[in-house]
């Protein structure tokens, strides 16, 4: 429903919610995003910490947002579905989008390349983990390959997100750096605040939408999810790492790509899940997704180990693939391709 049932529900309206609702994604997400880097500042954070936790977290407010609100209101799938698609979209686009935005090949460190991706590849297999379990033990009645996730199960990789935490709090403790001066904590903290505010409303405008839509057309969520959602709530990072990238810093830019997925399989599914109860998840869908973001963050780590810069043939490289990405979920919506099953 759209706007709690303040606009009509046709499709016109909800077309034009989705655009007005991404709008304020991205509005949001640059408050939360310039706080949280004066606030890194001011505390002397490590590059490679600001990037990968700070902003990343701040940055995947909407992933968050998204999960929680539709598994409130029972279309886990679609949430799960924008996670996976904005973490293939980070790690193929917003790469690449940094790398052409620079005259000179976007340069890494070990850091980002050997812990930030390596670590990013263990989150990636312990949600295909935690969803096998939930269909081995917590099996739906009467749906093949259809599991719930329960809270118990949900613990597993917000366990594995607190270990990242604990390395990265080694690397401050490690990290000598001067304190920024002159950074306005109180007015800060508010506009971080503000921000979180104005996704929260935004994002669950765009999901009542999506619903709408998905109803209309009978899209299913999981794919919708991939898509649409998955695009708009990746805002934040594509603008950030951009950003970051033309002011020379390659390891803040990708730092937050790697860092955001991250919290965004370890920490935003399980949420929606500790908040709902429970969650069915369709693994003959789930897999197949996961599957192709192993590929995705195989070939990000590969181009990235190449002495140890993005190139601009490399990023080109990871825009064609993604391209391949969206052309096979088009053509699992329209039947054309049968990889995945309904959900």
């Amino acid at each position: 429903m759209v706007l709690g049932g303040l606009l009509p529900d046709t499709t016109p309206v909800q077309a034009a919610v989705i655009v007005a609702a991404t709008g304020l994604v991205w509005a949001g997400s640059g408050w939360l995003e310039t706080a949280a880097e004066e606030l890194s500042a001011y505390y002397g954070l490590p590059a490679v910490v600001q990037g990968s936790v700070v902003v990343a977290v701040g940055s995947s407010f909407p992933e968050l947002a998204s999960v929680v609100l539709t598994a409130l209101s029972g279309s886990f799938g679609m949430g799960v579905g924008a996670v996976v698609g904005s973490a293939i979209f980070n790690v193929l686009v917003i790469p690449a989008a940094s790398g052409i935005a620079t005259d000179e090949p976007l340069d890494v460190d070990r850091a980002v390349v050997y812990k930030e991706a390596q670590f990013y590849m263990l989150a990636v297999s312990a949600l295909v983990v935690t969803f096998a379990l939930a269909v081995i033990y917590a099996p739906v009645d009467g749906a093949p390959l259809v599991g719930s996730v329960t809270r118990p199960l949900a613990l597993l990789p917000l366990g594995l997100y607190g270990l990242y935490l604990f390395i990265q709090w080694q690397d401050v403790g490690d990290h000598e750096s001067d304190a920024a001066a002159g950074v306005d904590l109180r007015r800060e903290w508010g506009k971080l605040v503000a921000g979180l505010a104005v996704i929260l409303v935004a994002v669950e405008s765009l999901v009542g939408a999506l619903e709408g839509l998905n109803a209309t057309f009978g899209v299913p969520e999981f794919l919708a999810g991939a898509t649409v959602l998955a695009a708009a709530t990746s805002l934040p990072d594509a603008l950030l790492s951009v950003r970051a990238a033309r002011g020379g810093s390659g390891v803040t830019s990708l730092g937050n790509v790697l860092g955001s997925n991250t919290f965004d399989l370890l920490v935003a599914v399980p949420v929606g899940v500790l908040v709902a109860g429970s969650a069915p998840v369709s693994f003959a869908v789930a897999a197949p997704m996961m599957g192709v973001l192993t590929v995705a963050t195989v070939l990000l780590f590969a181009v990235l180990r190449t002495d140890l810069t993005l190139t601009d043939a490399e990023a080109y490289g990871l825009v064609v693939a993604y391209l391949v990405f969206v052309g096979w979920v088009v053509g699992e919506t329209v039947g054309v391709v049968g990889l995945l099953a309904a959900g």
